[in-house]
């Protein structure tokens, strides 16, 4: 159990839920199949698979939740034949042209008829609550996957008190800077992936990978005006990830050094196996985001 992802949340007042609590109401939003004649479904699963029971999980005081959503396969090659040939007919058969407005109408009254027969593919999507720290931290950076997960857990809670994570200084600005002394803080290297982008909503944006981010070509478009708007970072040789000026931790990857502290987890039980990676992600994030807001001078 790995993030790959994650979009930070404080919880603005406490959650007067138990784990007990949290798993029953997800529960009653529990997923249920595609019906035929939707084109998508979504609600609460095991966080722990298929098999298990429990809709929360909790390992080392933090809950473990998952969204699954379900969606019909219509490919836009397939409706756009049959619209053709439906359309080819009409034509043929009544002498006349269809109009945009009926081919609109025809190319809904398909959708429906092919749903049914369409195949369907799962996303499986997750988060967990730190309530002692006072964080939702979701596995996603895309605004519709944070969307989908935190408006179906207010849904289903009633009401869900959060804030996205907001810091005392520039995020773009402090990591310009860094850039600019061709140096991390300490504790943190740079990597090699960076986004310089101009000032304005036209200006221009440079992406790099692969890069050493201290080179002339770097300090150039730095001298040039360009802010740093995501920069790659490797964390106490534990955990790399590309941060964004919104906060947003991406391609997070957690290094060799703190797998190998798995393998003195013997077990052949799959559930502990989970709990031990779940764990471990926990605590080295409860390290790294205390430090994280220190850079940026503090939570505003």
């Amino acid at each position: 159990m790995w993030f790959k992802n994650l979009s930070l949340f404080r919880l603005i007042e406490p959650l007067p839920l138990t784990i007990e609590a949290l798993a029953a109401q997800l529960e009653r939003r529990a997923f249920q199949p595609c019906p035929s004649h939707q084109p998508s479904t979504f609600g609460w699963t095991p966080p722990l698979g298929r098999k298990a029971r429990d809709h929360a999980h909790a390992v080392a005081g933090r809950w473990l939740i998952c969204l699954r959503t379900e969606e019909k396969v219509l490919p836009p090659i397939v409706v756009n034949q049959a619209l053709a040939e439906r359309i080819a007919l009409i034509e043929d058969e009544q002498r006349r042209p269809v109009r945009r407005r009926e081919k609109l109408d025809l190319r809904d009254q398909l959708v429906q008829e092919l749903l049914p027969r369409a195949l369907t593919r799962s996303r499986f999507s997750y988060a967990y609550l730190d309530l002692a720290a006072g964080w939702l931290i979701v596995d996603s950076a895309s605004p519709r996957g944070v969307e989908e997960i935190t408006g179906t857990l207010r849904e289903t809670l009633g009401s869900l008190p959060i804030a996205p994570l907001k810091v005392q200084q520039s995020p773009a600005a402090v990591m310009t800077a860094w850039l600019v002394e061709s140096s991390a803080p300490n504790g943190f290297a740079l990597g090699d992936i960076c986004e310089l982008r101009e000032g304005g909503e036209t200006g221009g944006v440079v992406r790099c990978r692969g890069q050493d981010l201290t080179s002339d070509e770097i300090h150039a478009h730095l001298e040039a005006g360009k802010l740093v708007t995501r920069l790659g970072l490797i964390w106490s040789d534990r955990l790399a990830f590309v941060l964004d000026e919104g906060l947003i931790l991406r391609r997070l990857q957690f290094l060799d050094v703190v797998r190998e502290s798995l393998s003195e987890t013997a077990t052949d039980s799959l559930e502990a196996v989970f709990d031990a990676e779940f764990a471990l992600m926990t605590g080295e994030l409860s390290l790294l985001l205390p430090r994280l807001l220190e850079l940026f001078g503090g939570e505003a």
